[in-house]
């Protein structure tokens, strides 16, 4: 059975998760290269722009250096334009691991699904596959192309401009750094608490779209019109859909409460540097020039350890996407060749039964009654039972399938290639559980 993610349990990012997650990036390992490539190229490019302020009124401006001052004021247009174009490039690069990676993703669900045996698609609400597959899928998508390059390129960010800051001053990048712990405990307190109202929201959002998918096709509205549930099932769907929207508010509260913390702690941090610095200036200890450039290096440096805080709470989404996906590809195939299994050859059409037993279990929706029946098959008698309470003898097989309900029990036959069988049995006697049990939708409990 597929859960259907309410439950409560707090998702967690494993060593495991992360491997299987990456196992699918493995074959774009040359593009990733090229993207770490135009990453710090990037970066690089930005850490000029600072530079050039401090020149420019440091130096330039002081000195009445028309020259240079043209050559900064290129280079100030240079670099955006630079910049930009190898942005395009990183993001063809991004969106085409991103696919890809999504591609196969969806293609191992899909395959996995196809396999899956007939007990599997009466147990699971349609509704709730399609929101793995779809809604999901596409979750797990953005944290490939948005998420983790977002954090690949605030971290090498945040590692290249503390190095040039350490390098200008580093008595002013040790006040700068000093809120790094204040970053740090708002994403503990928060990051936990919104992943698992995401999980919680995902899950509503499942179990809205299974009802949507149960009661808007062509069935499922003619029962609900023939036995006259509209407001009933109108009233069951608005109590979902509430569910959603309140997990949904509640995720943006919080969320705006990290933003707020956190944007609050790089603005402390600003006003110390400039508070210092400002002090240094007066005393002819800095230079002005010396002071902007370092406040613009703490805009680059504070943006993405703001964005590296909040990536817990960004890669919250993704995880649990891709555990409700892999939790679908990790479901065990009921119906599965032995090892040692043999291709058959030859096939004439001869058909066996030999002493099969089956059993439905009791929360699949098509159960046969519990009336115990003859029918007869071409000079073949088999008794079709029904009752699960009647004992056999053993208590073993009956504490087995307790929780089951009894569809064929010890039924043998054997029918010749061209023979002509019918099926006779009231409704529920098991006429089309043999018709599953043939082509293999099943397998039986006991026998062959």
């Amino acid at each position: 059975m597929v859960r259907s993610g309410t439950d409560g349990a707090r998702p967690k990012v494993t060593r495991q998760l992360l491997r299987r997650v990456f196992h699918y990036a493995r074959p774009y390992t040359r593009l990733i290269v090229l993207l770490l490539a135009t990453i710090l190229v990037t970066t690089g490019l930005g850490l000029i722009t600072p530079l050039i302020f401090r020149d420019l009124i440091d130096y330039t401006l002081p000195n009445s250096d028309a020259n240079r001052l043209n050559a900064l004021a290129l280079g100030l247009v240079l670099i955006p334009i630079v910049s930009g174009a190898i942005r395009v490039v990183q993001r063809k690069l991004n969106a085409t691991i991103g696919e890809g990676v999504i591609y196969d993703l969806r293609v191992a669900l899909y395959s996995h699904l196809q396999r899956m045996a007939l007990r599997f698609f009466t147990n699971t609400k349609t509704g709730e596959l399609m929101s793995r597959l779809n809604n999901d899928v596409v979750d797990a998508q953005r944290a490939i192309s948005n998420t983790i390059v977002d954090i690949i390129t605030n971290f090498i960010t945040v590692i290249a401009t503390l190095g040039v800051m350490l390098t200008l001053e580093w008595r002013l990048t040790i006040i700068g750094v000093l809120v790094l712990p204040f970053f740090i405990l708002s994403a503990r307190l928060l990051a936990g608490r919104l992943r698992t109202i995401i999980r919680e929201q995902m899950g509503y959002n499942a179990q809205m779209n299974a009802m949507m998918n149960e009661t808007l096709n062509i069935s499922g509205a003619l029962l609900v019109k023939l036995f006259g549930r509209t407001d009933d099932e109108i009233s069951r769907f608005s109590d979902r859909a509430a569910k959603v929207r309140d997990a949904g508010v509640r995720r943006a509260v919080l969320g705006t409460q990290f933003f707020v913390l956190i944007s609050l702690v790089s603005v402390v941090g600003t006003a110390l540097v400039y508070w210092v610095g400002g002090h240094l200036v007066l005393q002819g200890e800095f230079t002005i020039g010396l002071i902007v450039a370092f406040g613009t290096y703490l805009t680059q440096l504070y943006g993405p350890l703001q964005a590296l805080t909040n990536a817990p709470v960004d890669f919250a989404t993704s995880v649990v996407s891709f555990e409700r996906v892999f939790e679908i590809i990790d479901l065990p195939l009921e119906i599965a060749e032995k090892p040692d299994a043999i291709t058959l050859e030859n096939v004439q059409g001869e058909l066996v039964f030999d002493n099969v037993t089956f059993y439905y279990s009791v929360d699949e929706e098509n159960l046969l009654s519990e009336v115990e029946r003859v029918g007869r098959m071409d000079n073949v008698e088999a008794v079709l039972s029904g009752d699960e309470r009647k004992r056999n003898g053993a208590e073993k097989t009956e504490a087995h399938h307790q929780a089951r309900e009894l569809a064929l029990k010890n039924i043998s036959f054997h029918i010749q290639p061209g023979q002509l069988v019918a099926l006779v049995g009231p409704s529920g006697a098991g006429k089309t559980t043999l018709t599953y049990l043939i082509p293999r939708l099943y397998d039986p409990n006991e026998g062959r």
